[in-house]
């Protein structure tokens, strides 16, 4: 059952699920799963295949890096911190920063944003 209003999708419902097989690695590529995109959140599961990176951006909001299997390297502005499975690694909004998978890497990253005032409401 879908109902619109979900919060969360990509998903099953009420059941334990295995969150590293809800994506696969495919040979030189990023792969990625939205699991929600709102307003204030945006949740997105990711398969990196060896090699392959996110190159450097900015985000809106805070990002926190969930490494769910394999090894990361992690820059933000500048400082290069090396992640592995069970580790979080937390950006800062309006900084930049890039992820390069030195193995085959999967991750949960979970960006949370300020919600926007909209004046005299």
């Amino acid at each position: 059952m879908t109902d619109k209003n979900e919060l969360i999708k990509s998903i099953p419902f009420s059941q334990a699920v295995n969150i590293t097989e809800l994506v696969d690695y495919e040979e030189g590529r990023v792969v990625s799963r939205t699991l929600s995109s709102k307003t204030h959140v945006n949740i997105t599961l990711f398969a990196f295949d060896k090699g392959e990176e996110i190159s450097a951006h900015t985000s809106p909001g805070d990002a926190m890096v969930q490494v769910l299997d394999g090894q990361a390297r992690i820059n933000i502005a500048g400082q290069i911190i090396d992640a592995t499975t069970g580790q979080v690694v937390v950006m800062p909004a309006n900084v930049a920063h890039s992820v390069f998978a030195e193995t085959q890497f999967k991750m949960l990253l979970t960006v949370v944003k300020q919600p926007v005032e909209i004046g005299g409401l």
